[in-house]
């Protein structure tokens, strides 16, 4: 799931070098990591033409996310991000994006104890989660794509 030719795989991998470096071994680079963020957040919103679109809303509640770690009793939260983008860099699984695509605006389907665990079981796939729940068959238990 190592997509070298992608920018948005760069993002990421270069954020999180950044958070790791943060914590680790100098504080100031989560400010690098946040500017990073932005960036990658109007590049998004330029893109997508939309603030709606759900590679927008993942890069918002990033950022957010972001903005609360930066105040100093808040800065474990910096943990989160880290170890949940290390995951999407390395194995192509964004635990934040399929929290989001249970919101209600995000989904088709009503919530249930089986549309949760497909979502966050779902083997990570190129593009975004809600494309492989949009195009998975509740029928079939078995989390491919139809």
């Amino acid at each position: 799931m190592i997509f070298f030719n992608e920018i948005t795989w760069w993002y990421w991998a270069v954020t999180d070098v950044l958070l790791w470096i943060g914590l680790g071994i100098h504080p100031n680079a989560f400010y690098a990591a946040a500017t990073l963020s932005f960036i990658q957040l109007i590049h998004f919103a330029l893109r997508e033409r939309s603030m709606t679109a759900f590679p927008v809303q993942v890069r918002l509640a990033y950022a957010a996310i972001f903005l609360l770690a930066l105040w100093p009793p808040l800065r474990w939260l910096f943990w989160w991000p880290a170890v949940g983008t290390l995951a999407l860099v390395l194995f192509g699984y964004c635990f934040l994006a399929r929290c989001l695509s249970l919101l209600p605006w995000n989904r088709r389907q009503p919530l249930s104890w089986r549309l949760v665990r497909r979502t966050f079981l779902a083997k990570p796939v190129k593009g975004n989660i809600l494309h492989c729940l949009l195009y998975t068959s509740d029928a079939a238990d078995d989390l491919t794509r139809v």
